[in-house]
């Protein structure tokens, strides 16, 4: 099961209030640089303390294992 679509309409990134949107197992946002992990395939988790990195989670093929 993927975001629906209204969910991903509405979605912002909490630390800078920017556009996000979906990469995989992440809502990305390119401004800040951030990736926040998706869970369960339909969940994203948007707590700034979960973040990964972008260009990280990017190298990590966006699978979540560890944080890197």
């Amino acid at each position: 099961m993927a975001i629906s679509e209204h969910l991903k309409n509405v979605l912002a990134c909490p630390k800078c209030k920017g556009n996000v949107k979906e990469e995989n197992m992440f809502i990305t946002c390119s401004r800040c640089g951030l990736a926040y992990p998706v869970l369960d395939g339909n969940v994203p988790d948007m707590l700034i303390e979960d973040t990964w990195k972008l260009d990280k989670a990017r190298k990590a093929g966006f699978v979540h294992t560890d944080k890197l």
